[in-house]
């Protein structure tokens, strides 16, 4: 990766660049990327013996081999007649369609999507209107005079049907500057439904941009808290490069959508997704936690020997009590077990059913393929989609296996009403591991199946693969 070779001397491996470079050519690492490291020592260290140059010449030799594969030799040069083509209308359309598909709908109390009788609208929050931050962190070449934000979608595609009040109120994620406040409260008492646009700035997330405290920064939660005073429906989106720990927001809050940063074509997405032009139908590719402490927190963590059952909270235990275990199970006392919201999980505006699975086989060898069906059926009143979810587990192996772990997924659109059977083909194979010698098998045993629209998924069978 690049500046690994010189990394080699910050990590204790190495005594200086050059025995670095020594110490990456003679593993077989073929390319030094930026250090220079190569460039500078190689031919000494060759010279001196420390670097053979058979070694040297089977770097070359794989280079030279991947180069032909890739063709460059066949064609070195590029057309001349290429053009870069960036934001053209197709682009921008398959942008728009790729943050649509990616919007989580976390919550709903009925607020959305918003009702045609709504007459005004106040867009608030340090998200509303940030055209960098929307593009998400190592947008290198992101431009931001192209960027549509959720206040200027409004305004573009809204804006000749309701009434439009628009402040900030804090000016950026980090923002402790309450000094806007007043304003805000007395537009947010003039407003019918208020969407706060909240999250991180771009460059809070990403490479070398860790944080011990995940929760919305700046003073967003007094925020949230005077939006939540006025009476009125707060729908929240939060444009954030992590899972953002916001359990006390969210609870302010009517409906909140994640939509992670969603990029150019963010803003009219989400303004479609809020007037209901178009359903959610996203799914959470990460747990998202009630409080930092529980991290690392994901649906595939391995079984425990001691795993929650009947615990008693924090607040049962009393004062100057004995020293107990509680149950000798693995628990948070004070935020529970459970995530916020599962991997997977995401809500629509309609309503789907997920029929019991119908197997074709309960009995499979090592070289068979599991194979069963569902039907899934739009019960709700709007069309939308909806992702069906398969996860595996093995009961009994020779190794800790997780608890569940996804093994596919389809997603499937239906108009209201509608209902589908969806096929599932799942080769045994795919429920091969590594054992004890670090070989790749499948162990004959018994294996769980759930199927679901989120990790966790209820409805499920069992399967015995044989030898």
């Amino acid at each position: 990766d690049y500046g690994a070779i010189g990394e080699l001397v910050k990590h204790g491996v190495a005594s200086d660049r050059k025995d670095a470079g020594r110490i990456a050519m003679n593993a077989g690492t073929d390319m030094d990327m930026a250090t220079k490291i190569y460039p500078d020592f190689l031919m000494e260290l060759i010279e001196e013996g420390s670097v053979p140059m058979e070694a040297l010449d089977s770097a070359v030799r794989r280079v030279l081999r991947l180069k032909f594969r890739a063709g460059l030799f066949d064609r070195p040069y590029t057309a001349g007649t290429a053009r870069r083509l960036t934001g053209c209308e197709e682009h921008l359309a398959l942008a728009e369609k790729a943050a649509e598909e990616s919007v989580v709908l976390l919550k709903n109390d009925g607020v959305l999507p918003l009702h045609s009788d709504l007459k005004t609208v106040l867009i608030t929050g340090p998200l509303a209107d940030s055209p960098h931050d929307q593009l998400g962190t190592w947008t290198m070449d992101g431009d931001t005079s192209m960027t549509v934000t959720p206040l200027d979608a409004v305004r573009q595609r809204y804006g000749d049907r309701v009434n439009i009040l628009y402040e900030p109120g804090l000016l950026f994620s980090r923002d402790r500057d309450t000094s806007c406040f007043p304003a805000l409260r007395r537009k947010a008492a003039e407003a019918d439904v208020i969407l706060a646009f909240m999250g991180e700035e771009a460059i809070l997330s990403g490479e070398a941009h860790s944080l011990a405290d995940i929760s919305l920064k700046g003073a967003q939660k007094e925020m949230m808290s005077l939006l939540a005073a006025a009476g009125k429906p707060v729908v929240m989106t939060i444009m954030a490069g992590r899972p953002v720990t916001a359990k006390d927001e969210i609870a302010k809050a009517d409906a909140v959508l994640y939509s992670f940063h969603p990029g150019t074509m963010g803003g009219p997405a989400l303004m479609d997704m809020i007037f209901g032009k178009v359903s959610p139908s996203g799914k959470l590719p990460v747990s998202m936690a009630v409080h930092v402490g529980q991290y690392p927190l994901y649906y595939s963590q391995k079984s425990t020997g001691r795993p929650a059952a009947k615990i008693k909270s924090i607040d049962d235990i009393p004062r100057n009590a004995g020293q107990s275990v509680l149950g000798h199970s693995s628990y948070y006392l004070d935020v529970g077990v459970k995530p916020l919201y599962p991997f997977g999980f995401g809500l629509s505006y309609t309503d789907f059913t997920i029929s019991d699975p119908v197997v074709e086989n309960m009995e499979l060898s090592c070289s068979d393929t599991l194979r069963f069906s569902v039907t899934v059926e739009n019960t709700g009143d709007m069309d939308g989609a909806e992702v069906v979810q398969v996860y595996v587990r093995d009961v009994n192996a020779s190794v800790s296996r997780p608890v569940r772990e996804l093994k596919d997924f389809k997603k499937v659109f239906l108009k209201k009403g509608e209902s589908r059977r969806m096929d599932f083909s799942l080769p045994v194979s795919s429920f091969s591991m590594y054992d004890l010698r670090m070989e790749k098998v499948v162990e004959p045993g018994r294996f769980i199946v759930f199927v679901g629209n989120s990790s966790e998924a209820r409805a499920s069978f069992s399967v015995s693969v044989g030898n």
